[in-house]
């Protein structure tokens, strides 16, 4: 009931101007699912996020990375971290970060993790922080968000294209 109540949620930004979607598939091996939506709010975008398949109780790191392609069975075709600034690593609210740094995922006793999060960093519509076209990947482990590049987090087990959603 839960998880439908979530997925309903992330129905609000489907289709509104300056929204984009991404539909994540486990990589080879793995088993987590979900979708990320985001909505472009004046300067930030809104990231609602909603992941099922993890180990209950468990932390997963989470990027933006450079290219949409989720092909490759662990999702190295993704490439690294979206950083178009050329910045270090870094925690999701730090100054000094990669574009694509995003909140980390926690997982509850059944193994399902949402969030909603504003992030200042990226964007919907157009310039070098556009995130449409990327990917976003969840990783086996957290992100210690100090180790570079990027936060020492693990195989990638699930990935999903960023597509703008109609308006």
């Amino acid at each position: 009931m839960l998880a439908a109540a979530l997925l309903a949620g992330c129905q609000y930004f489907r289709g509104a101007p300056g929204s984009a979607l991404a539909e994540l598939q486990p990589t080879r091996g793995h088993s987590a699912t979900g979708r990320f939506e985001f909505l472009q709010v004046g300067p930030r975008v809104r990231v609602q996020a909603f992941v099922q398949g993890l180990a209950p109780g468990s932390e997963h790191g989470v990027h933006v990375h450079e290219v949409g392609d989720c092909s490759a069975p662990d999702a190295a075709s993704a490439k690294g971290h979206f950083n178009p600034y050329g910045k270090p690593h870094a925690h999701y609210t730090a100054l000094e970060r990669h574009a694509g740094d995003l909140p980390p995922l926690k997982a509850d006793s059944r193994g399902r993790a949402e969030y909603v999060a504003e992030l200042d960093i990226i964007s919907l519509t157009g310039g070098p922080a556009d995130i449409v076209g990327r990917s976003v990947v969840v990783h086996a482990n957290p992100d210690d968000f100090r180790t570079q590049p990027a936060g020492n987090a693990g195989a990638r087990i699930a990935c999903g294209v960023i597509r703008k959603t109609p308006d």
